[in-house]
């Protein structure tokens, strides 16, 4: 029996569902301004993902990587949801 394949789609429902209450609150917290924390996340997982020799952990990385890039887009679009009031707006931050 292989479950090499319900390993890696349990890890992306997984991450899929971990990133995004984090840019949810990243953009409340942070605005905009902390998209290349996604980017260097997304690069270190795609070193390491092209540094890992099992392919589990390698896939898993990749996964991962592609999930902060795609938060990259995502923490934009929650800009535009939050001005549309779909989502609520940080009182204490100071956009400019």
């Amino acid at each position: 029996m292989n479950i090499t394949g319900i390993i890696i789609g349990m890890s992306a429902f997984l991450c899929i569902g971990f990133f995004h209450p984090i840019v949810i609150k990243a953009e409340y917290y942070f605005g905009v301004r902390c998209w290349w924390v996604f980017l260097l996340i997304a690069v270190a997982c795609i070193v390491g993902s092209l540094l890992t020799k099992a392919m589990i952990p390698s896939t898993i990385l990749g996964v991962v990587a592609f999930s902060s890039l795609w938060s990259i887009l995502e923490l934009f679009k929650q800009r535009k949801r939050v001005a549309k009031g779909w989502f609520p707006k940080n009182p204490k931050r100071n956009d400019k």
